[in-house]
């Protein structure tokens, strides 16, 4: 079945609307909106510009925007962050690296459960909380992790992460990547989950943590098009293929999308997750170099160095509950090989 067919198939099922885009050597192939933005009667349709909550996808971008700090020198990647956050020194914490926090092998926790967080600062906690693994011994996903790179980046900047990722998107020319879109119409926005706490969660951030922290993290927040993912992702695509180094610097964009902790699900670059079987979720025909994130909505992108193609597949995923995606996530990318690769 084409990648069209098989986005088509999960309406109503496994998510109400979905956006896929596919590009080649840096221009898209094929871009198209799906289903509605909830089930209701009176939501509208989904289009190509309508803005999803990206979740886990956040993290790139974030990381990104630290790997642009390096570039700056305002950053180096193996230095112990305890110049900027001191209360470090003398605990196991010392030795975290920003190397460390991109690759999630800091030994920070990978979550917590947000009725713990309810009457906590959240971002105290994220540095102060015990570690669960000695910093460089393991990889441990970690929202936590990013949570701290969030903060890093405020301090070192001297701005709220939100006013560095304007900055950063515009820099990008992403025409709709931002934190809490609290100046639109909630209508507008896919809705994500029912919960018990806030309700059908539309239009704000779906992740609890960042809700805490009022829709800004580092681990997820922003809300965005299509397009502007499948941009991020040809930021360090291009330069593998002499059409990038203006975002991050060559050397650094390279370094991102290799291993710098090993795991048997999913090894991490910096910021970026690498493929490491066929049973993730970029599927079987994509190539061992391949880079990509998924994000908890139901949001997903994937890029293959080698056959210089990406695949970013938007969903509301979480409107029918918090099933896998694995599978079509998987059948997306393997289709749009047979396609477009």
């Amino acid at each position: 079945m084409a990648c069209d067919g098989i986005v088509r198939a999960g309406l109503g099922e496994r998510y109400t609307g979905a956006v896929l885009r596919v590009e080649r050597a840096g221009a898209a192939v094929f871009e198209r909106a799906y289903g509605r933005l909830a089930a209701a009667p009176d939501d509208g349709d989904v289009e190509i510009t309508t803005r999803f909550d990206l979740a886990s996808l956040t993290k790139v971008f974030v990381s990104t925007l630290a790997l642009i700090a390096v570039d700056e020198r305002r950053l180096a990647l193996d230095e112990p962050l305890v110049a900027w956050f001191p209360d470090w020194r003398g605990t196991a914490h010392e030795p975290i690296s920003l190397r460390m926090l991109l690759a999630h092998i800091s030994g920070m926790q990978s979550g917590a459960d947000y009725r713990v967080l309810t009457f906590e600062n959240v971002e105290r906690f994220a540095r102060e909380c015990p570690l669960v693994a000695r910093p460089g011994e393991r990889v441990i996903y970690s929202d936590i992790g990013f949570i701290v790179l969030g903060e890093l980046l405020a301090r070192c900047y001297e701005r709220s992460l939100g006013r560095l990722a304007n900055g950063f998107a515009a820099h990008l020319g992403l025409e709709a990547t931002a934190y809490r879109p609290r100046n639109d119409d909630p209508a507008t926005f896919p809705a994500t989950e029912e919960d018990n706490w806030r309700g059908r969660v539309r239009g704000s951030v779906h992740d609890e943590k960042a809700h805490l922290m009022n829709g800004v993290a580092g681990h997820a927040g922003l809300f965005g098009t299509a397009r502007d993912v499948a941009k991020l992702a040809e930021a360090y695509l291009g330069v593998l293929h002499g059409r990038g180094g203006d975002v991050v610097s060559p050397a650094l964009a390279l370094e991102a999308i290799v291993e710098h902790g090993a795991d048997p699900v999913l090894r991490r670059g910096l910021g970026w997750a690498l493929k490491t079987s066929d049973e993730n979720s970029c599927g079987a025909l994509m190539t061992q170099a391949t880079f990509g994130h998924t994000g908890f909505t139901g949001t997903v992108v994937w890029a293959d160095p080698i056959r210089d193609l990406s695949v970013v597949l938007l969903t509301n995923a979480v409107y029918y509950g918090r099933r896998d995606l694995r599978d079509l996530r998987a059948a997306v990318c393997d289709a749009a090989v047979r396609e477009f690769g």
